[in-house]
């Protein structure tokens, strides 16, 4: 093995991220892009209406923002001790042991990696109506794709701070442009007069409520990010928290508020019908009627940048739960190395990128639907498995406090995980019976049960493989959950045969 610490020469790979680089800006960034907001506003809110016919979704936004932020409580008690890049792996090994957190990596590595994968089949629909009105036509979806792919894979293998830059001018302009159109909904009122009815409960506990409570959540994915950038923050325990929960206001506010206004302007007994005629161009045809085509165009610009953003920060936070698996040796060593020179992921990155590639090529040839086939039924299973983990892991959190209590009062490490955990798993149970809808499939389809089924699984084989690892290489076992210590505790014992090959 190569020299590890007394070496003058220097080495072109290292096992430990770059540290110091990220601030509590630049990590909310990579969550809120993650949550990307205009496509949420324009894509998961309208469907809500027009497809599930449910007009409560403002209140869904605040209720499901109430349960997230029950659940971070313990998530940042539990981030100020445990500091690694493969969050839920690392908090559900700590708490439920390590064959659990190894089958919660398997279901991670499923869930970001379909959230990533999905977005390549939205983001040639996204570039469309930018594209004809540019240039009077639009190439193949396929195409857009794969210049998205190549952008997004090489950010990968730059500085995560220039991937944070990058991440923050589109995501300034997109909110704005969203406060924007929220303004111009609000000024302008059905029937003028504006209308609070879509807050009242009575509009959200209707049959269908499940299905909307899903879609909710599946607009606060990435939230959860912030613990996985906790090793590259300038300081993690005071980064990490309030990354957490001022993306959680954050975007339940802009939500919240955004779906409001759509009611306003089109009208309460409307909104529904118009959801379903027009779909994602409804807000930008209210942009159009109050503000005029020019703002339309920078809005729909900006939807392609949304999308953007989104996949930059899901590459970066998948590459690296590749990382922290690859570095524990839980996968090949290989993906546990950075780029000596910008401190990313090297291998993990580049691994997520081939994926991508043949996702893209996969649906080009066969001539699948991009669209729904990929982006809608991939996303919303890769959603749908982030749900699974973040459940887990406040299960995890009260068992990791029941063990080690120190400096936590009450309310941190079981009061506020607990009633979080009994909300999640109601939010689950939930999920699954309207999966069918979610979907937009027959109650008999194949995929109603096949997609959510890939996670118990994926589960069921990461149990089985930590339990190999316990039997056939305890030491690697040993590192599970280690994060950025099991490197050091891998060099530990090659220390002398390093020392010599220097002399």
């Amino acid at each position: 093995m190569p020299p590890t610490s007394t070496v003058d020469r220097p080495s072109n790979v290292s096992e430990a991220l770059a540290r110091g680089r990220l601030g509590i800006p630049s990590v909310i960034f990579f969550v809120l892009s993650a949550a990307a907001p205009l496509t949420v506003v324009a894509g998961v809110v309208t469907t809500g209406y027009g497809v599930i016919g449910v007009t409560g979704i403002p209140l869904a936004f605040l209720l499901i923002a109430a349960v997230l932020a029950l659940f971070s409580v313990g998530y940042v008690a539990m981030s100020r001790r445990v500091e690694n890049a493969g969050a839920f792996y690392a908090y559900i090994s700590r708490g439920l042991g390590r064959p659990a957190g190894v089958g919660a990596a398997w279901v991670a590595l499923i869930a970001y990696n379909a959230l990533q994968v999905g977005l390549y089949g939205t983001i040639g629909a996204a570039a469309q109506p930018v594209l004809d009105r540019l240039f009077g036509g639009h190439p193949h979806w396929a195409v857009v794709a794969l210049v998205a792919w190549a952008l997004v894979g090489l950010l990968g293998l730059l500085r995560v701070d220039l991937n944070g830059m990058v991440l923050a001018a589109l995501l300034v302009a997109e909110i704005v442009v969203v406060l924007v159109f929220d303004l111009g909904q609000l000024g302008n009122p059905a029937n003028g007069e504006v209308s609070f009815a879509s807050f009242s409960p009575d509009n959200l506990f209707v049959p269908g409520v499940g299905a909307v409570l899903v879609l909710a959540v599946l607009g606060f994915v990435g939230f959860e990010s912030a613990v996985v950038f906790s090793e590259e923050s300038k300081d993690p325990k005071r980064t990490v928290p309030i990354a957490t929960y001022l993306s959680v206001a954050i975007i339940a506010g802009l939500y919240a508020l955004s779906s409001w206004t759509m009611t306003v302007a089109v009208g309460q007994d409307q909104i529904v019908a118009e959801s379903g005629a027009q779909s994602v161009e409804l807000i930008f045809n209210l942009a159009a009627a109050q503000l005029g085509s020019t703002v339309v165009t920078i809005g729909q610009v900006l939807f392609l940048t949304s999308v953007l953003a989104a996949m930059i920060s899901f590459h970066n936070t998948t590459a690296r739960y590749t990382f922290a698996l690859g570095r524990e040796r839980v996968l090949p060593a290989v993906f546990g190395q950075t780029s000596a020179r910008t401190g990313a992921p090297r291998a993990a990155s580049v691994a997520q990128s081939v994926l991508g590639l043949l996702v893209i090529l996969l649906y080009a040839i066969n001539d699948w639907d991009p669209v729904v086939q990929l982006f809608f039924w991939v996303g919303t299973t890769g959603g749908f498995g982030v749900l699974l983990l973040i459940a887990t892991t406040s299960v995890a959190v009260i068992a990791y406090f029941a063990r080690s209590a120190s400096g936590e009062n009450l309310w941190r490490r079981a009061i506020a995980p607990g009633l979080a955990t009994i909300a999640l798993f109601v939010i689950i149970w939930l999920a699954v019976s309207n999966f069918a809808n979610l979907l937009g499939v027959a109650p008999d389809s194949t995929l109603r049960w096949a997609l959510p089924a890939a996670y118990p699984v994926a589960a069921l084989l990461g149990i089985g493989w930590a339990l190999l690892l316990r039997s056939n290489r305890p030491d690697t076992y040993a590192r599970i959950g280690l994060g950025a210590a099991s490197a050091a505790a891998a060099v530990k014992p090659e220390a002398p045969a390093a020392v010599e090959v220097t002399r």
